[in-house]
């Protein structure tokens, strides 16, 4: 497979205040480059930016330099030096689809989900969603915030240094803010990233069952302004697939969260072909999420657009589902965006290494291809591409350095494996 080698850099000048770490003896250097796109689609998904036997200078929170070992500057010292002889650095992975803010766990319906009931009849039993919402409403804001820092954590040391965190297990207007307000509370207090969704539309509450339009104008004229007023959220979404929010229904809903600066990301075309992914391209939707079904008109709808369709390989291995196109939407041009979907009824876990792996066993991708979907792909999906996602001069200093490795392909083919030996977040060791 061809590697695109970036040429020597020279670090930024340090200030002796400042944190520094100086990785050195670097096996291979994965996706760096000053000239690194945004994000990678078609064929080129399947090209990835390394640096064979290199080095990388952090300054504080930043990349400050990197290179090829015999072109590192005599002199170049650091608080921190870390020999990674043997070993792979690449971007943190960039997790763009989350509900990791939840209460208790699920394992009841995962029973269900072994005797054959499907996603949509545990939902109409009062499973699912409304199962989570009622157990969140009955916990304490500070109690969610430790459950949720435990799964934080956890996802930390797989290897993420960024994620985005939806709200939709409140699902009416006060639990809806808390569930956002203990997103704030990670985003200060852990190292990782955060980026917050308000998703007030994941299901009709129990209590609307007969009243879908009440609820319906309930996020609009209530949550959405409430969630505005306190700045608790970057994107809205809204689960528009069958059996939960229509097209009609998501339009009025994502065209009230456009008017006070929320920018849509949508649950879409996860059990039929629901019209989500041409309502995401639409409305200038920065990810369509899920994807399972997609056809020829949502391949063209995404075409040209600005929307980074995100699969969530997790989810449909944990429910049994159909896996999406991927190949076909590669090879017509399409770039691919990974992520977890950790929540606690489709998809237990975070680990985003694992994810790759489902994305080649699962999806037939190559591991150049997951490797540009977990990290520039995801950070484009996130909004955050001009900060995160690539081993950048400037960028935010997230790193992951591996075990010994013999190539980067190790990464997936050991699905099982921790190869994560030490994660760097904003320049410091985690």
């Amino acid at each position: 497979m061809p590697h695109a080698i970036s040429p020597y850099l020279l670090p930024l000048a340090l200030n002796p205040t400042d944190m520094s770490i100086l990785i050195k003896n670097i096996r291979g250097i994965i996706q760096a480059g000053d000239d690194v796109p945004q994000f990678r689609a078609g064929a080129e998904m399947s090209v990835l930016s390394v640096i064979e036997n290199g080095w990388i200078l952090t300054e504080d929170e930043k990349i400050a330099g990197y290179g090829r070992m015999v072109q590192m500057p005599s002199g170049v010292t650091a608080d921190e030096v870390i020999d990674a002889s043997g070993r792979f650095v690449l971007p943190s992975f960039c997790d763009s689809h989350t509900h990791i803010v939840y209460a208790g766990s699920r394992e009841l319906e995962y029973m269900d989900k072994i005797r054959g009931l499907s996603y949509e009849e545990i939902a109409r039993r009062g499973g699912g969603i409304l199962n989570s919402a009622e157990l969140l409403r009955e916990t304490s804001e500070d109690e969610l915030y430790r459950q949720s820092m435990e799964r934080i954590n956890e996802i930390i040391g797989f290897g993420t240094g960024a994620v985005e965190i939806k709200s939709g297990y409140g699902l009416d207007t006060e639990s809806e803010l808390k569930m956002l307000r203990v997103i704030r509370r990670i985003s200060e207090s852990s190292p990782i990233e955060v980026k917050p969704t308000f998703l007030g539309a994941h299901a009709i509450p129990a209590e609307y069952r007969n009243n879908r339009e009440g609820y319906i104008d309930l996020i609009i004229n209530e949550m959405i302004p409430r969630v505005a007023s306190e700045d608790l959220a970057d994107y809205i979404d809204v689960f528009c697939d069958k059996g939960f929010f229509t097209v009609d229904e998501t339009e009025q809903i994502l065209m009230a969260g456009i008017k006070y600066g929320l920018r849509p990301k949508l649950h879409a075309n996860e059990l039929g072909f629901s019209g989500g992914i041409q309502t995401g391209v639409k409305y200038n939707a920065l990810s369509v999420d899920h994807l399972e079904f997609t056809g020829d008109d949502e391949i063209e709808a995404l075409l040209g657009s600005d929307t980074m369709p995100t699969l969530l390989p997790g989810a449909a291995f944990f429910l049994g589902m159909t896996d999406p196109p991927v190949r076909k939407m590669i090879n017509a041009g399409l770039p691919v965006a990974l992520a977890s979907d950790y929540n606690p009824g489709s998809s237990p876990q975070g680990n985003m290494k694992l994810i790759m792996s489902f994305g080649c066993i699962k999806l037939r991708m190559l591991p150049a291809e997951v490797i540009n979907a977990v990290t520039i792909n995801s950070a484009y999906a996130m909004g955050i591409s001009d900060t995160h996602g690539s081993i950048t001069r400037g960028k935010v200093a997230n790193l992951i350095i591996t075990k010994e490795i013999p190539s980067y392909e190790f990464l997936p083919y050991a699905y099982g494996s921790n190869l994560v030996e030490r994660v760097v977040l904003k320049g410091e060791v985690s």
